[in-house]
């Protein structure tokens, strides 16, 4: 085997080497019955990180000027705690937060209906903790999705 194939099969990994051996893994959402693109689709990761930096940057702002009076130290510690809160109430309420909004993203269930709120309770304690959310599945959906029975979808 020529050493430039195994370079090029390790550093594309494990799923770009099964597609060459004729593998077919579907695209994303495809096995929970969801279209391959417009409306109802897979959210995009690019859309779902843009979201993040939106709420994150909300959630620095009213840390800052409501909680840690002006002091940016104190605020980076405050946003989190707001950022948790912000998500619970507006993912439990509307489906989506402000930066999601935005960027046309919501948050539904398996079912395709609204989260209740010990799911959305459970998202948001998992994203809080950040690693189960940065673990994909082949869906693109974090391990805080995948416990919570929620999907990212496109608007």
């Amino acid at each position: 085997m020529d050493n430039r194939q195994v370079l090029g099969s390790w550093l594309s990994g494990p799923r770009a080497t099964a597609e060459e051996m004729g593998v077919d893994f579907g695209y994303r959402g495809e096995r929970l019955g969801l279209p391959r693109e417009g409306k109802g689709a897979i959210a995009p990761p690019g859309r779902r990180m843009l979201a993040l930096l939106v709420d994150w940057g909300l959630c620095l702002l009213v840390a800052y000027g409501l909680i840690a009076d002006r002091n940016a130290a104190s605020a980076g510690n405050w946003a989190l705690p707001v950022f948790l809160v912000m998500s619970l109430l507006t993912v439990g309420t509307l489906g989506c937060t402000p930066g999601k909004m935005l960027c046309r993203v919501r948050v539904i269930g398996l079912d395709g209906n609204r989260l209740s709120f010990p799911r959305t309770l459970l998202r948001c304690v998992l994203l809080g903790l950040v690693v189960p959310a940065v673990i994909w599945d082949r869906d693109a959906r974090g391990l805080h999705d995948r416990a919570a029975g929620a999907i990212q979808i496109r608007l």
